[in-house]
């Protein structure tokens, strides 16, 4: 049995100090500064491949592990089916329970009201954002982002010509390094089909 870390904060400006402080009981530490938008994050993915039966995953916060109730039960699914377990520091202790059963119920339990305040708190934050984003247009002073291709990019073009030719949208990604969800948007603004 050993205990597994994984920290994370969303992006490389963010700090994870406050994480790794809490987590330095543990004899493995996965950590990394990624979105939590996306399921698709090496160091999770690395830890799930890394934990075995018995082994007790350590987050400080049940947001480290995903944004959405989905997410957080696919990644809890994952950890339980591995026969680990799941810690979360900021969540309230059952150490003091003798009977096995109902702790993990409580466990479960509270894991599953905490999952639905971390979604209900990610779409408060969107919706906020949102709002201000659309004072900002009235007011004109929101641009957007700008966009990363120009309709006459070569990389762009390029890989227009490798899905025309027949190519996945994966294989076009992996190929010339526009990420897949980017490279979907672009066809799509282009109106590029097969």
């Amino acid at each position: 049995m050993a205990k597994i870390g994984y920290a994370r904060v969303s992006s490389a400006d963010q700090n994870l100090d406050r994480q790794l402080k809490q987590l330095d009981n543990v004899e493995k530490l996965f950590q990394e500064s990624i979105s939590g938008a996306s399921r698709e994050r090496p160091q999770l993915i690395a830890m799930l491949d890394y934990i075995r039966d018995g082994d007790i995953v350590v987050v400080t916060e049940l947001e480290r592990l995903g944004r959405n109730n989905k997410e957080l039960t696919e990644v809890m699914d994952e950890i339980k089916l591995k026969g680990a377990t799941l810690e979360v520091l900021n969540l309230p202790t059952l150490r003091g329970i003798e009977d096995a059963n109902l702790r993990r119920l409580l466990n479960n339990l509270i894991l599953e009201l905490y999952k639905y305040q971390a979604q209900a708190e990610r779409e408060r934050i969107k919706e906020r954002q949102a709002q201000g984003i659309a004072i900002a247009k009235a007011q004109g002073k929101y641009k957007g982002r700008k966009a990363l291709f120009s309709a006459d990019d070569s990389r762009l073009q390029h890989a227009f010509s490798l899905f025309l030719s027949g190519k996945s949208d994966r294989d076009v990604a992996k190929l010339t390094g526009i990420n897949e969800r980017t490279f979907r948007r672009y066809r799509k603004k282009f109106d590029i089909h097969r």
